[in-house]
């Protein structure tokens, strides 16, 4: 028996240790982002029945094993940051970064762009995701996005984003115009700004006149439209044309329907009844206008929002998405490699990577994505702390059994002799 308490304490020493080294790796990385914490799970070694008069039953250990060890899957605390670009994954999943060669997983999303305008870690290594394909070869976005549908998982790359991008000009194709001409004879001008497909922008005014020869009932007016630069150096089209109201002073024709604008021709809408142009017997007010047509924009920069969209965003305010960040998922993520705090592998025990889909069978990242947001390690140093004095504690006792066995076999020597 005094031997089986050797066995059993220096058995104790080893699994106890093997615990203080988890538990103190967890400690160590208390302030590493993303990290996931170990749990060790002990088991008995087979026992042996002995016979006592207390019990028919009673057993002796032959010690403890290390059962397994367990990542701690719970939610780490998640702590703003100052950059859209720094992400958290709230709920399951993983980031998938490359280093060129493999893909690598983790929960660490403090990601930025670096002077390539590639979407990487802090050491370099690219973020995995789906392109979204809207960019011209010379680098003029070809179409606008609200969202970028995510591939399959094998056709996932590195987010790599060109340092200038244009967001291109659209023209102006129609301008409506409102406004109360009144019922005097002084003329009247309402103006709009054009686009043309140049980017620039103009300058259309229409002026009415009133004709000097009235037929009752209602009015008549002459209008003139002119298209010129902001400058007005450069005249584009003039075009005249009539417009007449009811009595009540709804319009109710005009023959100027259109007008080029650096050779692009524009629809002018004046309205019908009393929504547009109109001659009532108010006091005149300055006329407005509404116009479609986009000035061309420069980059200004990359963002990435809540669906993991990273973001363009342009000197015209305009934005578009163009690419998506990856969020993979694994049958068993406590079969996944552990490379570093952060950073894990696929194994045959976590299965491969997969995405989530919808009921369409699209794939979706599956999981809410946070922006200006960190999670932090999911180990809270109370825990670990408690855990490391359980263990010291469980580690000192084993010690002193098995300097118990020792002083006991040296007795039992010394009543031989």
């Amino acid at each position: 028996m005094m031997t089986q308490a050797f066995y059993t304490g220096i058995s104790g020493l080893k699994n106890n240790s093997a615990g203080i080294d988890v538990v103190s790796n967890n400690l160590a990385n208390i302030d590493t982002i993303g990290f996931r914490g170990y749990d060790l799970e002990f088991s008995s070694l087979f026992e042996s029945s002995i016979a006592t008069s207390f019990s028919d039953s009673d057993t002796i250990g032959k010690g403890v094993q290390v059962q397994a060890s367990g990542m701690v899957q719970s939610q780490g605390p998640l702590a703003l940051s100052d950059r859209s670009t720094d992400l958290a994954i709230e709920g399951d999943g993983w980031f998938g970064v490359s280093d060129g060669e493999k893909t690598i997983y983790t929960r660490d999303g403090a990601f930025s762009i670096d002077a390539n305008a590639d979407l990487v870690t802090a050491d370099g290594f690219h973020v995995l995701g789906t392109l979204s394909g809207n960019i011209s070869d010379d680098n003029v976005l070809t179409n606008q996005l609200d969202e970028v549908k995510l591939g399959d998982v094998g056709q996932q790359q590195q987010l790599r984003f060109p340092k200038t991008l244009t967001y291109p000009p659209e023209a102006t194709t129609n301008a409506k115009f409102l406004a109360n001409l009144g019922v005097g004879f002084d003329p009247v001008s309402v103006g709009a700004s054009v686009i043309d497909s140049q980017g620039n922008r103009n300058n259309l005014r229409l002026e009415f006149v009133k004709d000097p020869l009235q037929t009752p009932p209602g009015s008549q007016y002459n209008v003139t439209a002119t298209v010129k630069s902001l400058d007005g150096n450069i005249l584009y089209d003039t075009q005249t044309g009539k417009v007449e109201f009811d009595a009540a002073g709804a319009l109710r024709s005009s023959t100027l329907t259109s007008i080029d604008n650096n050779g692009t021709t524009v629809t002018i809408d004046m309205g019908t009844g009393y929504d547009g142009i109109t001659s009532v017997n108010t006091p005149v007010m300055s006329g407005s206008s509404i116009t479609d047509g986009i000035m061309g924009g420069d980059l200004e920069g990359y963002s990435i929002n809540k669906n993991a969209e990273v973001i363009a965003t342009f000197t015209n305010g305009k934005q578009s998405s163009v690419g998506k960040i990856a969020i993979y998922h694994f049958t068993n993520d406590q079969g996944l490699t552990r490379l570093n705090g952060s950073r894990f592998e696929e194994s045959a025990n976590s299965g491969q990577a997969t995405f989530f889909t919808d009921e369409n069978g699209q794939n979706i990242i599956g999981a809410q994505v946070r922006n200006f947001t960190l999670e932090s390690s999911n180990i809270e140093m109370s825990y670990g702390l408690t855990e490391l004095i359980i263990l010291q504690r469980a580690y000192d006792a084993n010690s002193k059994s098995i300097t118990t066995a020792d002083q006991m076999m040296q007795k039992a020597l010394n009543m031989d002799a």
